[in-house]
């Protein structure tokens, strides 16, 4: 098992357009953020090569184009907003490589959102042209329910993003999945701004956290930094790994502050 971070960002992206800030000009390109993202890749039980996607955003070819991915066997969804989503488009591409479907999970609300925004992957019978567009399968998963996914065992986290229910993702290895540099489990919490109570019973024992630190001031829809400690802390994973962070966060900076075993992520970064 490898667990790549395709991009550590915020919905912006750092550097912002038209930002001069010292984070935005920081020659560090643990400091140059993509849309948060990222994927898993594994063998399966019969020796096949296999990478899940977590979210698609706005940047999703630019980052597969940057780790070289040739091929996508599932996407795990967490929300519905445009930095998550909007790359849908774009694994046409691995359709074509693969010839073949990819299977995509969402809860509910959020495959309602992404049925509506690509009607033309979905009810490509109304459209114009006979273009070439994605094939994707649909799979409403609920919080707390496990599934597989190629030996992957998923389950979905109730997690709030301000008033938003959306979920995020408890990895284990399923049969036949190997993980001998120990990633599993693996909780991916993007986007969070409070954990419900029902949600602690599934982060209990992963050994990988990864979490929203959106940056040090409060933000009604993210966790800041220290809200986010809090969290690791409690949840007492062997290593956090901190994500969807705005141009606030200088790396080297904030790094240096951090508890030992929590750690600011940045794009690229590999675990595994």
């Amino acid at each position: 098992m490898r667990f790549v971070f395709m991009g550590t960002g915020t919905s912006a992206g750092v550097p912002i357009i038209g930002c001069r800030c010292e984070v935005c000009l920081s020659p560090d390109p643990r400091d140059r953020r993509l849309r948060t993202a990222a994927c898993a890749m594994f063998t399966d039980a019969h020796g096949r090569e296999r990478i899940v996607l977590l979210d698609a955003g706005p940047d999703l070819r630019q980052q597969a184009l940057t780790l070289g991915l040739n091929r996508c066997d599932a996407i795990l969804l967490t929300h519905n907003h445009v930095d998550h989503i909007f790359g849908l488009d774009e694994v046409r591409r691995f359709n074509a490589l693969m010839r073949g479907p990819i299977d995509v999970f969402a809860d509910e609300h959020t495959m309602q959102s992404v049925r509506r925004v690509y009607m033309h992957i979905f009810e490509r019978e109304h459209n114009v042209n006979d273009s070439f567009v994605a094939t994707l399968i649909p799979h409403v998963v609920r919080p707390l329910e496990p599934f597989e996914t190629f030996g992957l065992r998923v389950t979905p986290i109730p997690l709030l993003h301000g008033r938003l229910e959306m979920l995020g993702y408890r990895l284990d290895a399923g049969p036949g999945v190997s993980d001998p540099a120990g990633v599993l489990p693996l909780a991916y919490c993007t986007d969070v701004s409070a954990i419900p109570p029902r949600a602690w019973g599934v982060l209990a024992g992963v050994r990988t956290l990864v979490l929203d630190a959106l940056r040090q001031r409060h933000h009604p829809t993210h966790l800041t930094i220290d809200q986010a400690i809090g969290i690791a802390q409690r949840v007492n994973a062997e290593s956090t790994y901190f994500v969807h962070m705005g141009h606030d966060v200088l790396h080297a900076r904030v790094a240096d502050e951090l508890p030992d075993g929590i750690m600011l992520a940045h794009d690229g970064l590999t675990l595994g």
